[in-house]
């Protein structure tokens, strides 16, 4: 009865986990109510491909940039306000010349007529059309979108973006006129609210006028397939639909925030819980039965008549603290794992609780920034504190490398692959500025508390350890193939990797496909599984090196949870091959780089973990234990 309660308690804390993920998501966020005929702003993003089989291109663009020929305002596009993270993760918002009143039904307006489009222009074009590029828009903070329906729940929901065109016979057809229609509810007060925004492009090769500068609507208008020769201009027209809705204010994100089979996520999450168990079950047995019968045979000793030599793992108990090669390297990379753990760890709390919900653009991102910079403490002090327990002097260098060599190494990178972009006239590329801004904060934030947290650290007394260490390195015998440094690190990654393999296909469909990921608490969840995961598999391996004699167990408890990074990187190529076809080697390079750098990061946060998992948890009470 008391198993049956507690699996009824654990299964209601999942439900309501998830529940919470799915209803707390607008904190702080007020509605704008319109009246009748009053004006409602439409501003467009930037271009992206949004292919619903496969992506072709990993490059944005901007939606005035000049080689699109798109209509501007009267008074020239105006750019709008953005946080950090909006403008890290590639938004560029700029108002638009489309003219919205609440209320009021439209049809046939012309929002301009191009001059001709040069050729290279409109190959650009009709090119990005077969890219399947698709425009963004916002509306009341609400994203434009088309409408979806589920095949295995047969609903329908909101997708983010619109094509930019068609492909017909193999032939590019520009959507050049819009219906847009809006999705409002009325208030008792007489006052609407926008509860929705959806938007059906249509390719009409319009009659322009002689003088060029107006176009006539009919419906019976033709596709308009844009000519490559510098002969053709543009007319590009829009239809306004309000229709009135049902759906409180409060319920109007419900249809983006859409969870495509929630049962795979299910899968996902019981196959880790599957997996925490065995590995449980294995350290279980180690611990209470290898170790207790080890233990209690040498308690035993002195009641036998026949003396017995020690054997196992306590042979090496001698040796187990003996510092790791590259003491500092080592320290660095942990304490930077810790930095990760704490960041990612919180940035799941906030975006739990809705803190970081889509309704506040570039909130994730933001939070992101601020959370590793605050999180700089904790590597400078978990650094410092494991640099000095391996006997390491040089503190001055030791500081100096935990501030800067991953934050370098992030920064490089990205710095890099911005270049890419750049030359690409991404609308993705951070602007120069906002460089500038990351690099502040990280002098003025992340570089003080490093040093602070490295400087508390080094003051901290020494961790001592419980045994004291052999003058002379004991010779470690020749070990089996499957224990042997490269073999067992790859075998110990696999469980990890396994742990998060499904979630991680849906977190890389919303990257790289531009959806709204929010399956946040099975995320949550699958993050402590992984956690638990490297734990228990680097406990697990540690014992079986120290029961061979092979007492070097630093370094390789580190790489064994952090092989689950290669494994991530190795699934991101396959992602590449099988649902991706990018055609270009800018793409790729950029694929390939952000892939890299993801797989770095859940590197050091799964080695970080591994690490002091058997420095804490097995180690420190085996070596007690003699």
């Amino acid at each position: 009865m008391t198993i049956r309660g507690n699996l009824n308690r654990l299964l209601f804390l999942l439900v309501l986990l998830f529940e919470l993920s799915q209803a707390f998501y607008l904190p702080g966020v007020a509605p704008h109510d319109y009246a009748d005929g009053e004006a409602v702003p439409l501003y467009v993003n930037s271009l992206t491909p949004m292919s619903n089989s496969q992506v072709k291109s990993v490059i944005s663009y901007d939606y005035y940039f000049d080689r699109l020929h798109f209509c501007t305002p009267d008074d020239g596009p105006q750019k709008q306000a953005e946080s950090l993270g909006s403008i890290l993760f590639g938004d560029r918002i700029f108002t638009s010349p489309f003219k919205l009143n609440m209320g009021q039904t439209t049809t046939c307006n012309v929002l301009c007529v191009t001059d001709k489009i040069p050729a290279e222009d409109a190959k650009f074009i009709n090119g990005l059309i077969a890219d399947d590029y698709g425009i963004n828009g916002i509306v009341d903070g609400l994203p434009i979108a088309y409408e979806v329906k589920d095949d295995h729940t047969g609903e329908n929901f909101y997708r983010i973006g619109f094509d930019m065109g068609t492909m017909a016979d193999k032939k590019a057809a520009l959507n050049n006129h819009l219906v847009i229609n809006i999705h409002y509810h009325k208030r008792a007060d007489n006052k609407n609210r926008v509860v929705g925004v959806l938007v059906y492009p249509v390719s009409k090769d319009r009659k322009v006028s002689a003088d060029g500068t107006s176009a006539t609507c009919d419906d019976n208008d033709l596709t308009f397939h844009l000519k490559e020769d510098g002969s053709d201009k543009i007319a590009y027209t829009y239809d306004v639909v309000w229709t009135a809705s049902k759906t409180a204010w409060a319920t109007r994100w419900d249809s983006y925030l859409h969870i495509l089979d929630p049962s795979i996520h299910w899968f996902s999450l019981v196959n880790s819980i599957v997996i925490v168990l065995f590995l449980t079950g294995m350290v279980a047995m180690i611990l209470l039965r290898a170790l207790h019968k080890d233990i209690s045979r040498y308690n035993a000793i002195e009641a036998q008549e026949d003396v017995q030599e020690d054997y196992g793992w306590k042979l090496v108990h001698g040796d187990v603290f003996r510092p790791p090669t590259r003491p500092m390297l080592l320290s660095v990379l942990v304490g930077s794992g810790c930095q990760l753990i704490a960041m990612t760890g919180l940035t799941l709390v906030f975006a739990i609780l809705g803190f970081l919900s889509p309704s506040n653009r570039g909130s994730l991102g933001t939070m992101m920034v601020i959370f590793f910079m605050v999180f700089s403490c904790i590597s400078g002090y978990s650094s410092a504190r494991l640099y000095k327990m391996n006997g390491g002097e040089a503190w001055k260098m030791n500081i100096l490398m935990s501030a800067t060599l991953f934050p370098g190494v992030i920064m490089a990178g990205l710095t890099g692959l911005n270049f890419f972009l750049i030359g690409s006239d991404s609308s993705g590329a951070v602007p120069f500025g906002t460089m500038l801004a990351v690099l502040g904060l990280w002098t003025i934030i992340s570089v003080p508390l490093n040093v602070a947290g490295s400087y508390v650290g080094f003051r901290k007394p020494r961790i001592e350890h419980p045994v004291r260490t052999n003058q002379i390195p004991r010779q470690i015998p020749d070990q089996p193939v499957y224990l042997r440094s490269i073999p067992s690190i790859l075998m110990g990654g696999i469980l990890p990797f396994c742990a998060i393999f499904i979630e991680l296909y849906f977190v890389m469909n919303s990257i790289w496909f531009h959806r709204i990921y929010y399956g946040i608490g099975f995320l949550f969840l699958v993050f402590g599984v992984l956690l638990l995961t490297c734990a228990q598999v680097t406990v697990l391996m540690c014992y079986f090196h120290l029961c061979n004699e092979d007492y070097h167990w630093s370094w390789r408890a580190f790489l064994t949870s952090a092989a689950c990074g290669l494994y991530v990187y190795l699934y991101s190529i396959l992602y590449y091959l099988t649902k991706l076809e990018i055609n270009t080697l800018t793409s790729t390079i950029l694929y390939l780089g952000y892939s890299a750098i993801i797989s770095m990061l859940l590197a050091l946060l799964t080695g970080a973990t591994g690490y002091l998992a058997c420095l804490f948890f097995y180690v420190r009470p085996m070596a007690v234990s003699k």
